[in-house]
């Protein structure tokens, strides 16, 4: 299979600081469906010997110039070769339509990532791990139960997309609900198919009425200010395809999150919102080398960016015992 030519930004348009601890470049690279990934590499200044690696996606909705990028900084500036790339159908990364999620495909992209980092010269391939944010905790986790060449896992301020699509926020859908949702993105997808293209679901607005909810307005303040808005976040503009709801109604990605047999840490706020599906998917989990860590005072967002909060000593020692660093 031939990549796709993408159109890369050379200048540094992420949303925080460039570091001068680490080097930074763009690659490419195919996924198992032959769709063309872009990523940023981030790197010790000095690499001595085969680093263990990381490969860092999320949160859902956003791009690798956000949350995931920031966190893969991070991990290189503590010696770790890190990777952030943007999923399928989004970003800079490559796939029509546009901004479409897919459970398998985007499950997909992380041992994509994998196949990546295991041809590098500077990885040691029996040391990989992974991060996922947001709604890539959960495809974080699926990519866990699947591909054992992740040795380690960790999800911060994990989304279960799959629960939080058919069930609805704090499971308050019941079948009759999941029925009227399926009827509507049915007849969306009527509506599409006639106008040749995928209706967005918008965003996140850009105007918060006083009483919508906490996370809503938290949301707001991060992909709608200075503080974390990005001109290619779906979050940020015009917001995912509708029928991006159609294959998490019924296709839940944590089937076989039990067998995971390596490691996983995942990590959530005390006060955030969604902090029901990383309780919930961690009592699932069996073994010694689990762990959730729930940070006190920290809301759901918090975990993005807020450096203050995210428990980057914890996430550091953790890859190191699990990836032997």
């Amino acid at each position: 299979m031939e990549k796709e030519k993408l159109n890369l930004t050379e200048e540094w348009d992420k949303v925080f600081p460039e570091s001068p601890l680490v080097n930074h470049h763009k690659v490419t690279f195919l996924n198992r469906y032959g769709i063309t990934l872009a990523a940023d590499v981030y790197t010790p200044k000095k690499i001595i010997g085969r680093l263990p690696a990381i490969a860092v996606a999320g949160p859902f909705g956003a791009v690798k110039e956000q949350s995931s990028g920031l966190y893969a900084q991070i991990m290189a500036e503590r010696g770790f070769y890190a990777l952030a790339f943007d999923p399928s159908f989004t970003g800079e990364s490559g796939g029509l339509p546009r901004d479409i999620a897919s459970p398998d495909i985007n499950t997909e992209d992380f041992s994509a990532a994998v196949d990546f980092l295991a041809t590098e010269p500077e990885v040691d391939t029996e040391r990989i791990g992974i991060i996922g944010i947001c709604g890539w905790g959960g495809m974080a986790l699926n990519a866990a139960a699947i591909d054992t060449r992740i040795k380690a896992t960790v999800t911060s301020t994990m989304y279960d997309m799959s629960r939080q699509i058919s069930h609805g926020y704090f499971d308050s859908l019941d079948e009759n609900g999941r029925y009227a949702a399926r009827k509507t993105l049915a007849e969306q997808r009527t509506s599409d198919a006639q106008h040749g293209t995928l209706k967005r679901m918008g965003g996140v607005p850009d105007v918060i009425p006083e009483d919508a909810p906490q996370f809503l307005k938290d949301y707001h303040t991060y992909y709608k200010t200075k503080r974390g808005y990005h001109k290619r976040s779906a979050n940020s503009n015009q917001g995912w395809a509708i029928t991006s709801a159609w294959s998490f109604m019924n296709m839940p990605l944590l089937s076989y999150s039990p067998e995971i047999r390596n490691a996983v840490l995942m990590i959530h706020g005390e006060k955030a919102h969604s902090l029901y599906f990383s309780k919930d998917a961690f009592a699932r989990l069996k073994g010694a080398n689990k762990e959730l860590l729930i940070v006190p005072g920290a809301s759901h967002i918090d975990l993005y960016d807020n450096l203050k909060l995210i428990p980057f000593d914890k996430i550091e020692a953790f890859f190191a015992k699990y990836l032997n660093k």
